[in-house]
């Protein structure tokens, strides 16, 4: 497998043609896999806004006032609207926001950015990443391109220090590879594996990418393939599997004893 940058893309704004500018400055082979950070996906979606335009309700502000007094930083209610409105649950409300977002996915701040968004204060998440995917592999495949797309970011995980590339979306590709029924070297049956390949091609990617101002938001994976195997659009677990986040809904930050 092969992993390369797409060079030369410029600052991106609303309404820009993403796969028009991927067409002509990639190196594209039919099979490749496409890998889009989220941020320039949002940028082209005129995704990015300012404080102001979220005026903070009652709940907004006792949210930003717990911050304050659990972390000892000022925090500003606005910001506190923002994950509200990109939310459709808050998971935890301290030390820090943890979200899901309207497409499934969990992270901190409802993957609100606020680097790298010359002009404006916040950069929100696609509205619907599998959908962006599918218009940029659409665009691709106008151009003479057949290839998968996945619109990626970076979170944090549990139990881990740093943070790594993670797929919100994807098209042209299942997002799972299934080895459940395949036999191990030993002639046993795999009873529970199931592989996120568009994770890991997604962290994969983000090493190429870099963060910070990289200036790369976009890479080509080649020459990998996902084999004979069954696949699965499956990567948000359910609520009634997750059982991690059962548990959560019934926690709460206690500060005096920081847990």
């Amino acid at each position: 497998m092969e992993l390369h940058a797409v060079p030369g893309l410029p600052e991106i704004h609303p309404g820009d043609d993403l796969a028009g500018l991927l067409a002509e400055r990639a190196d594209l082979e039919a099979g490749d896999v496409v890998t889009v950070a989220s941020t320039v996906v949002s940028k082209a979606e005129g995704r990015a806004f300012d404080l102001d335009e979220f005026p903070a309700s009652p709940r907004a502000r006792e949210i930003a006032l717990r911050l304050e007094d659990v972390t000892g930083e000022e925090k500003d209610p606005r910001f506190a609207q923002a994950v509200l409105e990109e939310s459709t649950e808050l998971l935890m409300e301290a030390p820090f926001l943890l979200t899901e977002s309207r497409f499934g996915h969990v992270s901190v701040n409802a993957g609100i950015d606020r680097s790298n968004v010359p002009g404006h204060d916040l950069l929100l998440l696609p509205k619907n990443p599998a959908a962006s995917a599918g218009r940029i592999r659409e665009g691709l495949l106008e151009a003479g391109h057949d290839v998968a797309v996945i619109v990626t970011d970076t979170c944090g995980r549990p139990f881990r220090h740093g943070q790594r590339g993670v797929a919100l979306g994807w098209a042209g590709m299942p997002a799972s590879r299934d080895w459940r029924g395949e036999k191990d070297r030993d002639g046993r049956k795999l009873g529970v594996t199931v592989q996120s390949v568009v994770d890991e091609l997604a962290s994969a990617a983000n090493l190429v990418a870099g963060e910070g101002d990289g200036g790369t938001p976009a890479v080509v994976v080649r020459g990998w393939s996902f084999g004979d195997h069954e696949g699965s659009d499956e990567l948000f677990r359910e609520v009634e599997t997750d059982f991690v986040r059962q548990a959560l809904r019934t926690w709460r930050y206690d500060s005096k004893v920081g847990r």
